[in-house]
Formats: structure tokens, C-alpha cells, sequence
């Protein structure tokens, strides 16, 4: 029986160990190609590179990195030149160092891989681990084999990708799997001014407080309660206002 062909893609760069550990437990069943940009993307969102050429370093016998490519680049590339033109049986983008959870997936480099693959027609799930540090990556790899087993095993929705975040915790203590719905967060983002060695001003944007807020069955609530967050995510952006006949003005 011919092995499921999966493409693995991430924002933090193909040097991270999220990716790389996933590799190595995905490989024993799977035919894994990695294609990860060159740097560390977080925060890139979907974007593709269409102002200048691309060019892709093989890095290990199935690692790739595409040089100044975002995520969104590694997907089209993977498909069209790694694996051929020939779709994979599945997108994997991840794993994130750290979560991406409520408005912040607008921000994610990860999910915008996820996208990406939805876009060609390719089943995908983003993936990240809710941690700052200590990450369990090998814990975290379990979690996303037992869901790769669970959506080639079925017939995948049009359209539809997923959002998945994991606690930093032991598999074994996981509570269970939980669709949820994308939470919300109070944005307190700074802009610290500095200067340069000219004297000339520069500026970081800085995230220092999340303030997710724990609304039941919300992704953070979710991960905060030691459950897996499966949020699903979908291409039509359309508001659901439109879509159920409520006025938008009023």
C-alpha cells in the first residue's frame, strides 16, 4: 500500500524544532517533505511573493528551505516543484512555538500556511503549542498524528482547514479533542520608540499582555482547560450576517 504523501510547512523556519520533531515522528508512516522558509516568519500572515524569483536550498533528504519565501510560498512551492505538481494527501503547518488563538490567526504566518493549502484544494491543519517555553513538542506530535490518522480517514469539507492549538501538557494527561469556535482577546499592543546609533528614531510593536478571554468553548478556553482546540476555519470570509439574512445597518 502506497504511503499518504504529507506536506509540512511552518512560520518559525525550517531550523525549528517544532517542524523537526514532527518530521521525525511523521516519517516512520508517512512520506513527509518539510518546506519552511528560510527565517523566522511569525506574525507574516498570508502573503506570496510575487515582486521577485524564489530560489529553494535542500537542506537534509527531505527538508527544504525556501530562501526569503513566507508560508504561503513554501506550500505552492512544495506542491509545484517538491512534490511535482502532484497534490499531497495533506497540509500540516506547524508546529507553532506558542499559540494562535482568537484575532491573532489574522496575524499567523501558521494558519495562513493552512489556508494556503485549503486554497489548492489540499485537506491542511495548522498547528501550534501553547507554551513560551518548554515546549513538548514530542507530546504535541502524538496529538497532531492521532488527527492526520482522523482526517485521511475521512472525506474533508470544501473549503475548510483547521485550527488546532495544544496545551503544553503530557499526551496522556490531554482531556479530550474539542471543535471550537475562535475566542476573542483585548488588544493592549505597545509601540516602544528607541533610537538607532544615528540618533534616528525606531519603533517595536509589542505584544504585553494577551488577555484572551475564557468564554466556554472558545480555542483559549479550550486549551486553558487542558483540551485540544480544533477550530474550523473557512475560505469564504463572508460575514454570517450576510449569509443569514440580518441587516448590517442599523
Amino acid at each position: 500500500m502506497e504511503r499518504k504523501k504529507l506536506l509540512l510547512v511552518n512560520d518559525d523556519g525550517y531550523f525549528s524544532e517544532g517542524i523537526l520533531i514532527l518530521y521525525e515522528v511523521l516519517k516512520k508512516r508517512f512520506l513527509v517533505k518539510v518546506v519552511a522558509p528560510d527565517r523566522n516568519l511569525s506574525g507574516a500572515g498570508h502573503s506570496l511573493t510575487f515582486t521577485k524569483p524564489l530560489r529553494i536550498r535542500q537542506v537534509d533528504r527531505d527538508i527544504y528551505t525556501v530562501i526569503e519565501g513566507t508560508p504561503a510560498d513554501c506550500v505552492h512551492l512544495g506542491v509545484g516543484v517538491i512534490f511535482e505538481g502532484k497534490k499531497p494527501d495533506l497540509v500540516v503547518s506547524g508546529i507553532n512555538k506558542g499559540p494562535n488563538l482568537g484575532e491573532d490567526i489574522t496575524y499567523s504566518g501558521t494558519v495562513a500556511g493552512a489556508m494556503e493549502g485549503a486554497i489548492l484544494g489540499i485537506p491542511s491543519i495548522a498547528v501550534s503549542l501553547f507554551a513560551r517555553d518548554n515546549f513538548l513538542f514530542e507530546d504535541a506530535s502524538l496529538v497532531v498524528l492521532d488527527l492526520i490518522n482522523l482526517v485521511l480517514a475521512e472525506k474533508f469539507q470544501k473549503n475548510l482547514y483547521l485550527n488546532v492549538n495544544i496545551p503544553n501538557i503530557p499526551y496522556r494527561e490531554i482531556k479530550a479533542y474539542a471543535v471550537t469556535r475562535q475566542g476573542h482577546r483585548n488588544y493592549k499592543e505597545l509601540v516602544i520608540r528607541y533610537k538607532d546609533p544615528y540618533g534616528q528614531p525606531i519603533y517595536w510593536i509589542a505584544a504585553t499582555e494577551f488577555n484572551w478571554r475564557a468564554e466556554p468553548w472558545s480555542d483559549y478556553w479550550a486549551v486553558a482547560n487542558g483540551f485540544v482546540s480544533i477550530t474550523p476555519l473557512d475560505l469564504d470570509l463572508t460575514s454570517p450576517l450576510v449569509k443569514k439574512g440580518i441587516a448590517l445597518f442599523y
